[in-house]
């Protein structure tokens, strides 16, 4: 059995039928590519179709403010990925005359993009043979293949890239690419993956070794950080207080003034605060505990509305409640101003 020919066989009868698979347009698959890393394709897909309207090409893109780019991703996550993109939207306008290079090697020296969207870049918009190796195509590739090495460490790295490319079909790498990362999507999922169904399963080293639940394998665990943050939400005739923050993960996002705490979030007494603002203070309400989860860190968060007289507050800006959709916010707070204005 031809692998390739087979994935991209079943692949034609079951893709599914998402607005990027008809374009070689390099910008729009670039914007695909970026929104659709670590958010799956539901929910993607009202981002990209949201991001495009916005910014229609590659010129609208970079004439845009980075605070309107990170408007329109605003609730998406990971913002580093939308800063990228402007940057090197402006890069690709004001250094190659708006023209998206169109060889592996130029695509990858731009910012933002690593060996896996370079090479589906590369093959979706330009047919040239790089393949793709993401969490989709390790998943099947370990299974099918029995491959019992970590794939996130450097041997296990290698070994995955090189197969992965053994495997390419280089007469038609775009379906090719399309086709396994699909499959692994759909039948080769990460939990509940629909062996019965699947027909390399006669093939399966996981499948007939009863292994599916066991790989692949990951050797690195990642520590998770516990924060614990009090947001400051100052009421004030109808205003109230925003700040930028100018590092970290939600560099260029907005967010309320906050106390960060040790090992637990205030109890409810405005003296915490008062020493803050310089200035007296009451509480008016607070929230709940809210649990926000990140890759990398859970945040332990309250928001507590608090009544002052206070009209300057440094680094912060002076904000009516009603005004504060026009900015960018973590989709924490966002979610917290949703439901609580």
């Amino acid at each position: 059995m031809n692998f390739s020919k087979s994935l991209i066989k079943w692949y034609d009868h079951n893709k599914r039928d998402l607005p990027w698979r008809t374009t070689r347009d390099p910008y729009k698959i670039w914007i695909s590519e970026i929104i659709l890393q670590q958010t799956k394709v539901k929910f993607g897909l009202k981002y990209y179709l949201k991001f495009l309207q916005k910014f229609p090409t590659i010129y609208d893109l970079s004439d845009a403010k980075e605070n309107e780019v990170l408007k329109v991703w605003e609730g998406l996550g990971y913002y580093s990925r939308a800063r990228n993109l402007h940057y090197t939207s402006n890069f690709i306008v004001n250094n190659l005359n708006g023209k998206f290079p169109n060889t592996y090697q130029e695509i990858l020296n731009l910012k933002g993009i690593g060996a896996y969207t370079a090479a589906a870049i590369s093959s979706f918009a330009f047919k040239l043979p790089f393949a793709v190796l993401d969490g989709n195509v390790i998943r099947l590739l370990s299974r099918y293949f029995g491959i019992k090495v970590p794939f996130d460490n450097v041997r296990g790295k290698k070994l995955f890239q090189q197969l992965s490319q053994e495997l390419l079909n280089n007469n038609a790498p775009d379906l090719h690419n399309q086709a396994i990362m699909e499959f692994g999507a759909l039948i080769c999922k990460p939990k509940l993956p629909k062996c019965d169904i699947c027909h390399f399963n006669n093939l399966c080293y996981a499948f007939n070794y009863n292994l599916v639940k066991k790989l692949p394998i990951k050797q690195k665990k990642i520590k998770i950080k516990k924060r614990y943050i009090n947001y400051i939400i100052i009421e004030n005739n109808n205003f109230c207080f925003v700040k930028k923050r100018n590092e970290g993960i939600w560099r260029g996002l907005y967010e309320f003034p906050k106390i960060e705490t040790e090992d637990s979030l205030y109890v409810p007494n405005s003296k915490n605060f008062s020493k803050y603002l310089k200035n007296k203070c009451s509480i008016i309400r607070f929230s709940d505990i809210i649990i926000h989860k990140l890759s990398h860190q859970h945040i332990y968060a309250k928001f507590w509305h608090l009544q002052s007289n206070i009209n300057h507050l440094e680094s912060c800006i002076k904000v009516r409640f009603n005004k504060l959709s026009k900015y960018p916010f973590p989709t924490l707070i966002l979610n917290y101003l949703k439901h609580n204005f």
